[in-house]
């Protein structure tokens, strides 16, 4: 009972500190609405003062593939909310994100996402998968911005990797720019705990070339990738449990 209020307790402190940055994140974007770096700091102060909160640790391998400016998509695993802590100071600068439509409602970080320059989809709607390929080229292309999108679309709830959708990997091609992958171990199924969460960065796969049909393809190479990194950091992460 008391580990399970303790855990509570630290959950409630940590996404009040969330509520915290995200207001003095608010302020900052709309004293430089837009600016392509504002994502990047406001990420890394999330992660950098959740994950003590949390006690959450992350062993991270492949840091030097997000390094510079150069446009890419960039694809992650999604288990839970949490990901903020585990995943925030990953953030390339000059990235945006691509979320659900209904962020913008919830009060102060919704705000703050949309002038931040992140892009905001409905999925409901068929006309806006177009739409939101059409947004995400223009980022990587006319704006020289890096695009985050986690692919399957949902948080996972440890449950493995989810069927993806296409629309990060159609812009990637429509852009001809780099996919990098970011692949988080099950730390849902495990519950919270504080071991540490294995990430791994996967080198970068050009686009160069590839055309609309290449698509499948290539999404189906994604995934296949990403569930062999995903497997191996899972074994990474018992082999860690056994060690404590």
């Amino acid at each position: 009972m008391a580990k399970r209020f303790l855990a509570n307790s630290r959950l409630f402190i940590a996404w009040a500190y969330v509520l915290f940055i995200s207001l003095i994140g608010f302020f900052l974007c709309l004293l430089r609405p837009f600016n392509p770096g504002n994502n990047h700091l406001i990420a890394r102060f999330y992660a950098w003062g959740g994950r003590p909160i949390l006690g959450l640790k992350t062993h991270v391998e492949g840091r030097e593939y997000l390094t510079g400016t150069t446009p890419r998509v960039v694809v992650a695993n999604h288990q839970s909310n949490d990901d903020v802590f585990l995943l925030g100071d990953l953030l390339p600068y000059r990235t945006v994100v691509i979320g659900k439509s209904s962020l913008r409602w919830i009060p102060i970080f919704g705000q703050m996402f949309w002038l931040g320059g992140n892009v905001l989809i409905n999925r409901q709607r068929g006309a806006g998968a177009s739409n939101t390929i059409d947004q995400t080229a223009r980022a990587l292309n006319r704006e020289r911005k890096s695009v985050w999108v986690f692919p399957e679309g949902t948080r996972s709830k440890g449950r493995g990797l989810l069927p993806f959708k296409r629309g990060a990997f159609m812009a990637a091609v429509e852009a001809q720019v780099p996919l990098v992958m970011i692949c988080c171990s099950d730390y849902q199924s495990r519950g919270r705990q504080t071991l540490p969460v294995h990430i791994r960065v996967l080198e970068p796969i050009s686009t160069t070339g590839l055309m609309r049909s290449d698509v499948p393809t290539l999404m189906a190479d994604c995934h296949q990738a990403m569930q062999i990194a995903i497997a191996e950091l899972n074994q990474l992460a018992t082999a860690s449990a056994r060690d404590q």
